[in-house]
């Protein structure tokens, strides 16, 4: 029997949409990821790009259990002495969650070229619209 490795002209790839509304953050992630990465399909193969285009909206309304909304913060650093910035996740959410679903997706994913190459096809909208209506995306309910 042989293994089946799937190459760059063989993969077909589908949009799917998916609304975040009343979602938890942490269990979106990682069927998000799942469908970025391919692993939904046979021909997955792990040192390769066979996963599908997603689309979220609606990322405003998405849920975080528990105390998460004040106890999560989000640290980075300027490089400077007393560099650092803080934030918690009630403020991202406030001021970009898209930012907030991206990094959490990002979390769930393969590091380097191919994570990027991965992270690239997730289009994340704050609102009910987006601009993909000419993809046909299949509407996924399971979330």
């Amino acid at each position: 029997m042989k293994t089946l490795f799937a190459k760059k002209s063989e993969i077909e790839r589908k949009w799917y949409l998916i609304d975040a509304k009343d979602a938890v953050l942490g269990r979106l992630a990682v069927k998000i990821a799942n469908y970025l990465r391919g692993k939904n399909k046979p021909v997955f193969t792990p040192n390769t790009d066979t996963g599908d285009f997603v689309i979220i909206i609606n990322a405003d309304k998405i849920k975080l259990t528990g105390k998460k909304l004040d106890d999560k913060v989000f640290y980075r650093h300027s490089g400077y002495p007393g560099g650092i910035k803080s934030e918690t996740a009630r403020e991202r959410l406030r001021k970009s969650p898209e930012k907030l679903i991206t990094e959490s997706v990002w979390g769930m994913l393969p590091k380097g070229n191919l994570g990027r190459a991965m992270l690239k096809k997730l289009k994340v909208y704050r609102g009910p619209e987006h601009p993909h209506i000419a993809q046909k995306p299949e509407i996924l309910k399971e979330f």
